[in-house]
């Protein structure tokens, strides 16, 4: 009698299949939108240049109506963007490395921007950190979309830190800052797409965030309370370890 064995491998990579699949369709889709929408865009900026030459009631109307539309079309733009984003978000290319590393080259990139809004950098990373399998481009979205999200909560400057540590054979990263802070509603559902509570987002930055750390075999986790701040602490398994 023979023993027939199953192929553990085979369901992950009809999963891998199916997923390449829908980024692919995904991208097919923000190409056939993108490219009239440009169109659009660029007619819009020679009537709005034709509009600028005269003063009458009528063609300050018109200016303002063809802002409307400008406006919406940028508001497109961005959504469709961060829809890419979000459809991507599992395409990883990992390299081992160092969290420490990554982290210290996205802040020389950020700390310009976080000065301009007031808000002080302030990194306690952690000596002899072991190495994380990371896709490198996509870790900086991660934190980038963090940290922008960390600007938003606190318009009149304040402080945000970045602290790297190792616990229980995993690498830890934590994003703090001193905020407004989210209630408890907003909480349980910041991680949902398209749930925003900023006026024109596109309610999926934090999804995409999720999905990128699940992707690398982690976890991210958020405390916060208002008018205290807020904490997201993102666990990754290390080099050594099994996703």
């Amino acid at each position: 009698m023979s023993i027939s064995t199953v192929d553990a491998a085979a369901p992950a990579d009809r999963w891998k299949s199916q997923y390449e699949e829908i980024a692919s369709l995904a991208g097919g889709l923000a190409h056939e939108i993108r490219n009239p929408l440009s169109t659009i865009r660029l007619n819009l900026e020679l009537i709005a240049e034709d509009l600028t030459e005269g003063d009458s009631p009528r063609d300050q109307r018109l200016r303002r109506k063809v802002e409307t539309v400008q406006r919406e079309c940028r508001h497109l733009e961005h959504v469709l963007e961060a829809f890419l984003e979000f459809a991507r978000a599992h395409a990883l290319r990992t390299t081992r490395g160092s969290l420490n590393e990554v982290v210290r080259k996205f802040l020389d990139f950020f700390q310009p921007q976080a000065a301009e809004h007031g808000v002080e950098i302030s990194p306690h990373l952690a000596g002899h950190l072991p190495d994380v399998d990371l896709d490198p481009r996509m870790f900086q979205q991660v934190l980038e979309n963090l940290s922008r999200n960390a600007l938003q909560a606190m318009p009149d400057g304040g402080r945000l830190e970045f602290l790297t540590s190792e616990r229980d054979g995993r690498v830890l990263l934590e994003i703090i800052d001193n905020g407004c802070g989210m209630d408890q509603s907003t909480q349980e559902r910041m991680f949902d797409t398209f749930f925003s509570t900023k006026p024109g987002g596109s309610g999926l930055g934090l999804p995409t965030v999720r999905r990128i750390i699940e992707a690398h075999g982690g976890e991210i986790t958020c405390e916060s309370a208002v008018g205290k701040g807020t904490r997201f602490r993102i666990v990754l398994p290390c080099a050594h370890t099994p996703a």
